[in-house]
């Protein structure tokens, strides 16, 4: 990810050097190694300020120069991820355009490219300039994009640049109205691509019903600054676990866009019209329910959206994943993890840990107590010769803004110990986080780090 001279200091690589032509700058995306490090990001260690991020890892530094609270990514496990996640596109016959909002971190979209991703998708006009600033050259914008200083903002990129591919959605014929004013305002030339979004009964955007879809559809065909290149949407709107009624749910709302697809295709203008659905839960039902459209109109690409896929976790994506609830799949594994300190032991049940609501993600669960450094001999639980535990019983039972509450850790987890957090949910976790320490393996005994992650929320 940019950073030789660390990686081969220690003899383990962060990730493959990226294919040719990945779709991305990579030589700015290299360029972040030369980022100097300073008191901007919390990750690092006051002794390592005034360091370049290629300097600083060429050190060799190891998790036990690190404070807290922390967050880290596990190498190993996102090679595998990206292995299994790009193995099973292969083998169903989808295309991935993982969505970058989840880590906001060009490195890790450069590896997502050069492992096969055909796109990044994004969710709003600043991630997108996040995006252009490193070159990627091929997005999807998962949302409508109707700020009219934003449009003109793309209209020049496209003007610009006629390698680079851009496709929005559109749900109602408001909505393509104001984005061909806007286009024509900024003397746009290269039509924008869009496709036409299809929702569901108390879900999020998206036209409600096939007629309401086929009613925006004419719209942008008579918009000359668009260009209908297909439909999209999101299942995971409408459920939220792997229950027979949450998946049927999503089947029916899948086949009610494959049925949009049919109708709208006599009259896609391209020849290789796009349909799109699939977040991280649901991507094995979307591939069953849209790939055969490939067949029924050749040119037709299936891509699913899956971004939180890469990091995955140990809390809602470990029990809704795919590749976990089928059988002979390869899962995914947990790649991201918090740690953090006991400082205060109030009560003998209670400790305090030094990470909260600014460290953590919390929207789908709380942090999972998985093992602490700094275990007394007495703990009876885990390695204590080597002062690490595991933390079987033990449960974070709230966070505030800068404390968990960790119960039942007794004295596994002793004022300076430090613990290691499963964490739910990734895309509420890098966001807190603007560089974002890559260890080798996390069940090392002391972990090396191996990379720097630079986010952009």
């Amino acid at each position: 990810m940019g950073t030789t001279a660390a990686q081969q200091h220690t003899g383990h690589r962060a990730f493959a050097d990226p294919a040719p032509g990945p779709g991305i700058d990579t030589a700015a995306v290299a360029a972040l190694a030369d980022e100097t490090l300073d008191w901007r990001f919390k990750a690092v260690p006051a002794d390592a300020w005034g360091s370049t991020v290629r300097d600083w890892l060429a050190t060799g530094p190891t998790l036990d120069r690190l404070g807290t609270p922390l967050l880290t990514l596990d190498a190993a496990a996102l090679h595998h991820n990206l292995q299994a996640m790009a193995a099973w596109c292969r083998e169903t016959g989808v295309l991935l355009a993982p969505h970058g909002k989840t880590t906001m971190a060009p490195a890790l979209w450069q590896a997502q490219l050069a492992a096969g991703a055909h796109a990044i998708t994004l969710a709003n006009l600043p991630q997108l300039r996040v995006a252009r600033a490193f070159g990627v050259q091929r997005l999807l914008l998962a949302n409508t994009l109707l700020d009219p200083a934003g449009l003109a903002w793309l209209a020049a990129e496209l003007d610009h640049d006629p390698e680079f591919a851009f496709t929005s959605w559109v749900d109602s014929a408001d909505s393509v109205r104001q984005m061909d004013a806007a286009l024509r305002a900024a003397g746009a030339r290269r039509p924008v691509e869009v496709l036409v979004e299809l929702g569901g009964p108390g879900g999020r955007t998206g036209a409600r019903g096939i007629p309401a879809a086929l009613d925006v559809a004419a719209a942008v065909q008579a918009a000359p600054t668009l260009r209908l290149a297909g439909v999209g949407g999101y299942e995971g709107a409408l459920a939220h676990d792997a229950s027979s009624a949450a998946l049927d749910t999503v089947r029916g709302y899948l086949r009610d866009l494959a049925e949009l697809h049919r109708r709208l295709a006599p009259d896609y203008p391209a020849p290789t019209p796009v349909v799109t659905a699939g977040g991280s839960a649901y991507f094995d039902t979307v591939a069953e329910e849209l790939t055969p459209l490939a067949s029924e109109f050749p040119g037709t690409k299936v891509i699913v959206r899956a971004g939180a896929y890469l990091a995955h976790d140990d809390g809602f994506y470990r029990g809704i994943s795919p590749l976990a609830r089928t059988t002979g799949a390869t899962p995914l594994r947990a790649a991201m993890h918090g740690w953090a300190r006991v400082v205060s032991r109030p009560e003998p049940q209670l400790a305090l840990l030094d990470a909260g609501k600014r460290d953590l993600p919390f929207d789908e669960g709380l942090p999972e107590p998985q093992l602490a450094r700094g275990a007394r001999a007495s703990s009876g639980s885990g390695d204590v010769a080597s002062g690490i535990a595991e933390l079987k019983d033990a449960e974070v039972t709230a966070l505030n803004d800068q404390h968990a509450f960790l119960r039942g850790a007794g004295d596994a987890a002793p004022v300076g110990a430090v613990v290691r957090l499963g964490l739910s949910h990734p895309c509420t976790a890098f966001d807190k986080w603007s560089l974002i320490p890559v260890v080798d393996h996390a069940d090392a005994e002391n972990p090396r780090v191996v990379d720097l992650v630079r986010t952009w929320f």
